[in-house]
């Protein structure tokens, strides 16, 4: 592989729009104001006072729906663990994030796939999954969604909702993105209209901080976060409460707020950059432009072997996800750029590398 690298595959900010000083800021007065709690063991809900900021954060919570873990993908894979049993259905969206395919396949559930519109789920497919057998859960990405891009539209939030309450599964709503729309703010999430305590949120810290803080959260039921808060204690005593500490600092100074408004606009540039790229180099790639988030699929025509292009692309010097990676089955023409991790000024450059990579793989195919 080139030395000078351009890679599209990793959901994580470049180093560049880490907030190296205001983490470290934090970490000075955590230790000093709050380091009995940050350098102590806790419970399995995490930081008291970040579970109350986070409450309050959504609005109208109770700090007891709140639990804080090592990061939202230690959160959902609790929440897993705890509800269901091998053999349940459970819906995921078709594209989805890798990793809980993996978790779930792990667990031995019936995965019930359901493909995504430009607005988010189907629902007409969603639909007609309930009418083959009861669903025990469905894992949704409502907003800016990995790896699609596509954010689920409110009327079909309201619907699911209303679908979970006439039918008794529940909503894991996956939403590390929520805070990261380029324009205007966030749709209403599903656990701000859920009235029947089917939803369960989970969000992070990490595209609001940093990935190497691990914080993230989950939020719903008072019942059922207390029973997850105790697995949570009897599995490791308390998440870290250094890092909770830290970010706790960072929420109460404004300088977590004042951090989105600069990853956004970071965020947004390099969004634009990819895709005035895709239509000046490859005008065939076609995909929704995200809203906000880290991410962006595209599908290329139909015929289009993408693990073989990622292979041709690897001795470009450029890197990707391929699409059956996010994909029960399926996927070979589709593939992830995520925009998060490549500056504006690298994107031209590294789609000029995958547009190469793909007049080759083209080439040497049979016709």
């Amino acid at each position: 592989m080139a030395q000078d690298t351009i890679s599209f595959a990793r959901g994580a900010p470049s180093a560049d729009i880490l907030p190296r000083d205001a983490v470290q800021d934090a970490a000075a007065v955590a230790l000093s104001e709050d380091w009995e709690k940050a350098l102590s063991y806790g419970t399995g809900i995490g930081h008291p006072g970040l579970c109350q900021w986070v409450a309050e954060r959504h609005g109208d919570l109770d700090a007891g729906q709140v639990m804080i873990a090592n990061g939202s993908l230690e959160a959902g894979w609790m929440l897993f663990d705890h509800l269901l049993e091998a053999g349940d259905r459970v819906v995921v969206e078709q594209p989805t994030y890798d990793r809980t395919l993996l978790m779930l396949q792990r667990l031995g559930v019936e995965l019930v796939p359901v493909p995504l519109e430009a607005d988010g789920l189907d629902i007409g497919a969603f639909e007609a999954a309930l009418d083959e057998g009861p669903i025990k859960l469905a894992h949704v990405i409502p907003n800016f969604h990995n790896p699609a891009g596509c954010t689920l539209s409110a009327a079909k939030r309201t619907r699911l909702v209303e679908l979970a309450c006439e039918h008794g599964f529940w909503i894991f709503e996956d939403d590390p993105y929520r805070e990261l729309p380029f324009e205007g703010e966030a749709m209403e999430s599903m656990l701000a209209i859920d009235s029947a305590d089917r939803v369960v949120h989970a969000s992070s810290f990490s595209k609001t901080v940093s990935p190497g803080v691990r914080v993230g959260y989950l939020a719903g039921p008072a019942a059922e976060i207390a029973a997850l808060a105790k697995r949570a204690n009897e599995t490791y005593i308390s998440p870290n409460m250094l890092a909770e500490a830290v970010v706790l600092e960072l929420c109460r100074s404004g300088k977590l707020d004042a951090n989105i408004e600069f990853v956004k606009s970071a965020l947004r540039d390099r969004r634009d950059a990819l895709v005035e790229a895709l239509a000046e180099q490859l005008p065939e790639a076609e995909f929704v432009v995200p809203d906000g988030g880290y991410f962006l699929w595209l599908d290329l025509a139909a015929g289009t072997d993408t693990p073989a292009l990622l292979a041709e692309a690897k001795s470009e010097g450029v890197a990707f996800v391929a699409g059956p990676d996010f994909m029960i089955e399926g996927g070979e023409n589709s593939l992830r750029l995520s925009f998060a991790s490549v500056p504006p000024e690298r994107i031209p450059e590294g789609i000029a590398r995958i547009a190469r990579a793909l007049e080759r793989v083209r080439a040497a195919s049979p016709a």
